[in-house]
């Protein structure tokens, strides 16, 4: 599996710091090989903060069968785009000129 996904993991409800490194030692532990773990300090002071955890995990079978389902109708659709803005902007494509070597003559 090629592709890489950017997935979170929240850590909430951390009363004491050790309860928080306790927390984050175990999340580390459990972090796939070459994952690029970021922490960040999400939130505000009406919803509540928390910390996130972000993480890049190879794709599963699962998502791999979602995006095979629909890469073809999402190529269809960008090329439909393509040619709606071409035509609304007036583009017509250049022929391609012959490519000729040059001779240097002394």
């Amino acid at each position: 599996m090629s592709k890489r996904v950017k997935d979170f993991i929240e850590v909430k409800d951390c009363t004491s710091l050790d309860a928080l490194i306790e927390r984050l030692v175990e999340v580390r532990a459990n972090l796939p090989e070459a994952a690029e773990p970021d922490v960040k300090m999400r939130g505000d002071d009406v919803f509540g903060r928390h910390i996130s955890v972000s993480f890049y995990r190879p794709q599963t079978a699962e998502e791999v069968e979602c995006d095979a389902r629909y890469a073809e109708a999402y190529r269809v659709s960008r090329e439909r785009e393509l040619t709606r803005l071409q035509d609304e902007l007036g583009f017509c494509p250049v022929p391609e000129r012959s490519r000729r070597r040059l001779r240097v003559v002394a």
